[in-house]
């Protein structure tokens, strides 16, 4: 009797005391897959002063930046830490293009999904001094050209080499594209009159925007941005024109989210997701999204593999009517 009595305690002890969730046990790296100073590292950045001021986990936050093979060289250091519960990735719509492009065995289903952050929008910028006043008429000098204008983006065969191929074959012209590391150095190149255009992100040129060194024609989006609060020459993020209502019909945004290795637990991807919760309601965060001009869309779970899914599929035949495409 005294057997089965002590027997009952103890299944009764095990049952109010369920095994603790999983939490990280040494340093968390955070793999940018672009050189520091592009809008990707700027994420990872602000994402790492977010949980460091909160808390929200009791171990450091590291950036790494691996640049090289336009994006390749973090993806495949992600692939190759399969089950690696202290390491994350940034990623954009390259989580699809690079595969697509290099023929690399990579997939972003061999990872773990965590969140999408938001997405995130492209502008025609040129520098400062730049004689166009839009789109149209960017676009009627283009036609002129020769040699053609240069725009500079991040990498090739990525989602600045994209929008210029689209820009080419709505104006009915040629560009020349030059790859940069990261929109940073993109950004550099334009405000020293070294390209005639870029197609930065938003948080890339802003700097140069209120420097006085590049300023923004229009944006690569259906619907203009809702932030408005002055930014630089006594315009706001709300006061940029989409490139469509300028004679460009031209849009596009990208995804920023994060993933995991492949081959993690559920505990494990259940941790990072309430942290990037948690990280998306803050206000540092939502601040964040203002001075990025980043369209604030959080989503986890079956919502973001949702979306991974339908993305990959239009990002195929981008890829594939631009000529982009491995062979």
């Amino acid at each position: 009797m005294k057997q089965h009595w002590l027997a009952a305690c103890a299944a009764l002890v095990t049952g109010a005391s369920p095994a603790l969730a999983w939490e990280p046990t040494k340093a968390i790296e955070i793999v940018v897959p672009f050189s520091a100073g592009g809008a990707s590292d700027q994420m990872a950045r602000t994402m790492q002063g977010i949980i460091q001021k909160y808390n929200l986990t009791s171990q450091p936050i590291i950036v790494v930046n691996k640049a090289a093979a336009g994006g390749a060289e973090g993806m495949l250091d992600i692939q190759k830490s399969s089950g690696d519960a202290h390491k994350l990735i940034t990623t954009s719509s390259g989580v699809f293009m690079t595969p697509m492009a290099t023929k690399l065995p990579l997939n972003w289903k061999d990872y773990t999904p965590v969140a999408m952050m938001a997405q995130d929008s492209f502008v025609l910028w040129v520098n400062a001094k730049a004689p166009y006043q839009n789109a149209g008429d960017f676009m009627t000098a283009a036609k002129a050209a020769n040699p053609p204008l240069k725009v500079g983006g991040t990498s090739s065969k990525r989602e600045d080499n994209l929008i210029v191929f689209a820009m080419e074959k709505a104006g009915g012209t040629k560009f020349a594209f030059i790859p940069h590391t990261s929109g940073g150095q993109t950004s550099t190149q334009l405000s020293g009159n070294h390209i005639d255009a870029s197609t930065n992100n938003p948080a890339e040129d802003v700097a140069n925007w209120r420097g006085g060194a590049t300023r923004p024609l229009c944006v690569f989006s259906e619907q203009k941005m809702s932030y408005t609060e002055k930014v630089a020459d006594g315009k706001s993020w709300a006061d940029i024109p989409t490139c469509a209502s300028q004679g460009l019909d031209v849009s596009y945004q990208m995804l920023r989210g994060m993933f995991m290795p492949g081959k993690v637990t559920k505990d494990q991807q259940a941790f990072y997701v309430a942290m990037f919760k948690k990280v998306s309601e803050t206000p540092e965060w939502k601040d964040y999204l203002a001075r990025s001009a980043l369209v604030p869309d959080y989503r986890d779970g079956d919502a973001f593999v949702k979306f991974l899914t339908e993305d990959e599929q239009k990002h195929a035949k981008l890829m594939g009517d631009a000529g982009f495409m491995a062979k």
